[in-house]
């Protein structure tokens, strides 16, 4: 059964570049954003790597942090963060986990249950399903999850963009509009009365009774 949004996100035990961690600890009361992908030193995997270095200081401002896993062991992570480096320009100081039983892979349905114990072997096609990014609250729930497939890096800035719709709409009795950035306009969800907005969202705007806008709350 695939993992589903609002689910408690499955805790686990493993070693990383920064030594071991349980999950749910290493979190503790941040956000956290769990991103795969399918083998060290391949093209596409070590420029998505080199972005998330890039943002990881944004991720940090709003409460978040960021860790990567392959099925690698962790002393291949250590061997790739050089080029890493040498492609990006960005030192990667989050921590990757080493997932060579692929025991969390499979715990958040990365591959199938048939793909054996060991990453001993496995071709980057064969770990297809491992690129994806699961977005943790400090509750433990998952809040966002994508899958992309292997020819197809992910674009961070977006992951970026939806962690802020989530963090401004968990304080707030909002949702975010299609394109939505920070700054722009938002959606007065349906459970606050026309009554009630005019209170909590002086000069809205109904386009449709369904549909009404008002300006990012603060």
């Amino acid at each position: 059964m695939s993992l589903r949004i609002n689910e408690v996100a499955p805790d686990f035990v493993a070693e990383t570049t920064q030594g071991p961690i349980k999950f749910h600890e290493w979190i503790g009361d941040s956000w956290a954003v769990l991103f795969s992908h399918p083998k060290n030193f391949t093209p596409v995997c070590t420029t998505e790597l080199g972005a998330v270095a890039a943002l990881e200081k944004q991720f940090a401002a709003r409460g978040a942090k960021v860790i990567g896993l392959s099925v690698d062991p962790v002393e291949s992570h250590g061997r790739w963060l050089e080029d890493i480096y040498d492609v990006s320009g960005n030192k990667v100081d989050y921590p990757i986990i080493g997932d060579p039983e692929l025991k969390v892979s499979k715990l958040y349905d990365m591959l199938p249950a048939d793909a054996g114990n060991s990453s001993e072997g496995r071709t980057p096609a064969l770990n297809a399903p491992v690129r994806t990014v699961f977005v943790v609250d400090p509750a433990k729930r998952i809040r966002l999850t994508l899958a992309y497939p292997m020819t197809t890096g992910r674009n961070f800035e977006e992951i970026l963009r939806a962690l802020d719709s989530m963090l401004l709409t968990s304080k707030h009795r909002v949702a975010t509009p299609a394109n939505w950035g920070r700054g722009d306009d938002v959606i007065i969800t349906a459970g606050v009365s026309d009554e009630e907005a005019k209170t909590v969202f002086p000069g809205y705007r109904t386009i449709k009774p369904y549909l009404r806008m008002t300006k990012q709350p603060q």
